[in-house]
């Protein structure tokens, strides 16, 4: 069974990456999208427990996802929230990981986060 994925992002080359790395490493299934903190919010309403893993950045369209993140454990706690940012330093980390994220990645760390998916979809 593939792992479900939601994204969370506004950049459309972002978008496009993720969705090359999910093919890339197998076994990731992008189930939605959205890129402001209201789509976000209102997918994840929609689809409580359709998803197994989020990856949300923080800077949005319109919004944040520091807003999106507690949101997406609360209509689905047993999901997994990475966030995958420009600004991922220490203190924003602690402070993604305060609301819930399990992981945090800067995207200058595109490495760090393929290695951190292929361990989740061979996990499953």
């Amino acid at each position: 069974m593939e792992l479900r994925v939601f994204v969370c992002e506004d950049a459309e080359g972002v978008q496009y990456f993720l969705r090359d790395l999910f093919e890339s490493i197998g076994g990731l299934e992008p189930v939605g999208f959205a890129s402001s903190e209201a789509a976000a919010k209102s997918w994840l309403a929609l689809n409580h427990a359709d998803w197994d893993l989020a990856i949300v950045d923080l800077v949005l369209e319109e919004g944040s996802g520091f807003a999106v993140i507690p949101a997406a454990k609360q209509t689905h706690p047993q999901g997994r929230v990475v966030v995958f940012t420009m600004f991922a330093s220490p203190v924003v980390a602690a402070h993604c990981q305060a609301l819930g994220a399990d992981a945090v990645f800067a995207k200058s760390d595109a490495t760090g986060l393929a290695a951190w998916l292929a361990a989740q979809s061979g996990a499953r």
